[in-house]
C-alpha cells in the first residue's frame, strides 16, 4: 500500500519531519495514535478522583474553621455545661448541622442547575460585599 502524503503530526513536529523515517516509523506512529487517547481517559479519570478529595478537604477546611469560636460552638458549649448530657447535645447539634448543610448544598444545586457560574460567582461576591458594607456601617454607626 502507497501513502500519498506523511501522517498527520500528533506531537506537534512537522510532516517533513516524518517524511524521512515514514517507512520505518509507520507502527509505531500507528500505535502512538491508538495508546495516546487513552491516557487522558485515565488522567481525567484520576484527576476526578482527586478533585472530589480535593473538594471534600477544601470544604471540610473551610467549614471547620469557620464554625471555631462561632455562636452556634459557644451555644452548643452552653447548652451542654447546663444539660449535663454532652452526648445528647453532640448529638442534637450535629443533627442540626447536618440538616443546615443539607439545605445549602440542595439550594446551592438548584440554582447552579438554573444559573451559570459566572452568575452565582459575581452575585455571591456583591452578596458578600454588601453584606461587608453593613458591618463596617453598623461599626461605624454604634460609636
Amino acid at each position: 500500500m502507497k501513502l500519498d502524503s506523511a501522517p498527520v503530526s500528533l506531537s506537534g513536529t512537522s510532516q517533513t519531519e516524518y517524511q524521512p523515517e515514514l517507512e520505518d516509523s509507520l507502527e509505531s506512529n500507528l500505535t502512538t495514535a491508538i495508546i495516546e487517547p487513552l491516557q487522558p481517559l485515565v488522567a481525567d479519570s484520576q484527576k476526578k478522583q482527586e478533585s472530589g478529595l480535593v473538594i471534600f478537604g477544601t470544604t471540610f477546611i473551610t467549614i471547620f474553621l469557620a464554625e471555631i469560636g462561632d455562636k452556634t460552638q459557644l451555644s452548643t458549649l452552653l447548652m451542654s455545661a447546663e444539660s449535663h448530657s454532652p452526648w445528647v447535645v453532640f448529638l442534637g447539634s450535629a443533627a442540626a448541622l447536618v440538616t443546615t448543610s443539607l439545605l445549602g448544598v440542595l439550594l446551592g444545586s438548584w440554582i447552579a442547575s438554573r444559573l451559570s457560574p459566572k452568575t452565582v460567582e459575581k452575585s455571591a461576591g456583591v452578596m458578600l460585599l454588601l453584606i461587608s458594607l453593613m458591618l463596617f456601617w453598623d461599626v461605624f454607626i454604634s460609636q
